[in-house]
């Protein structure tokens, strides 16, 4: 079956670079992704409204390209990230984790019997419709797919340290807008209070032997965040970064 490096590398104290995409799921987005150096690509249903039918193929498309396709859902719930692991993302990324409890029941979401409440189907989009031993398929699903836990409220900041140590979770996600607004300073990321928060984010996560993750809107930003110990960055949104190129190149335009 399809392995997942980005869990491997980050797993050995590695980074994993890729890009967060919102708006384009397109058969050629994979392709371009993987053009860049994208190891990873995150699709968001949370903001989008996007399907999983429309999701399906762009896991695929990843897999054959040596892209790990990521999904972030939409919430807590059982039938978000059991869907999309069995339509064939290798990981999934889950909003607003408030409590060590919240983790494990993500974790469990991931994990069949007895170590969690997955629902078993096999010769699926997420063993690349193979044959096989289903013990040593489950072991390998296991070892691969990667769980990704935003810390994005006041409560999950305060939790973090046990969020971070709960078994099965990859990687604590700090999801940097959302969070200013929960801490009553919306959007004032050179607030002490936010700065704070993302060194106790790091922290937990190092503390644990896990991965702190983040979305940089620009280079600069990715940089600081990885120096601060940030090992899986994302690309900031593919819709911005297309209005960012085309005001850029409009702007040139109209200055000559």
């Amino acid at each position: 079956m399809t392995g997942n490096p980005v869990k491997a590398q980050l797993a050995a104290g590695g980074r994993a670079l890729g890009s967060m995409l919102f708006e384009f799921f397109t058969p050629g987005i994979a392709r371009i992704c993987a053009n860049a150096g994208a190891e990873f690509a995150m699709f968001c249903m949370e903001h989008t409204g996007v399907s999983f039918e429309t999701l399906k193929p762009q896991f695929a498309l990843c897999r054959a390209l040596g892209v790990t396709p990521l999904a972030r859902v939409p919430a807590t719930e059982y039938h978000f990230i059991a869907r999309a692991l069995d339509a064939g993302a290798l990981g999934v990324m889950v909003p607003m984790v408030d409590t060590p409890e919240q983790a494990a029941m993500i974790v469990s979401c991931t994990r069949y019997p007895p170590e969690g409440r997955r629902g078993a189907a096999f010769g699926f989009a997420h063993d690349d419709y193979q044959g096989g031993d289903v013990l040593e398929k489950i072991r390998a699903i296991h070892a691969r797919t990667l769980v990704i836990c935003m810390i994005e409220t006041k409560k999950g900041l305060e939790n973090v340290e046990a969020i971070a140590a709960t078994p099965g979770v990859d990687v604590l996600w700090l999801g940097h807008f959302d969070l200013t607004n929960f801490l009553g300073i919306p959007g004032d990321f050179a607030n002490p209070v936010y700065k704070e928060a993302v060194k106790r984010i790091a922290a937990a996560a190092r503390a644990h032997g896990k991965a702190a993750g983040y979305m940089a809107a620009d280079a600069a930003l990715g940089r600081e965040y990885l120096a601060q110990g940030y090992r899986m960055i994302a690309t900031g949104t593919d819709q911005g970064m297309l209005q960012n190129a085309i005001q850029q190149s409009i702007g040139s335009w109209r200055g000559t």
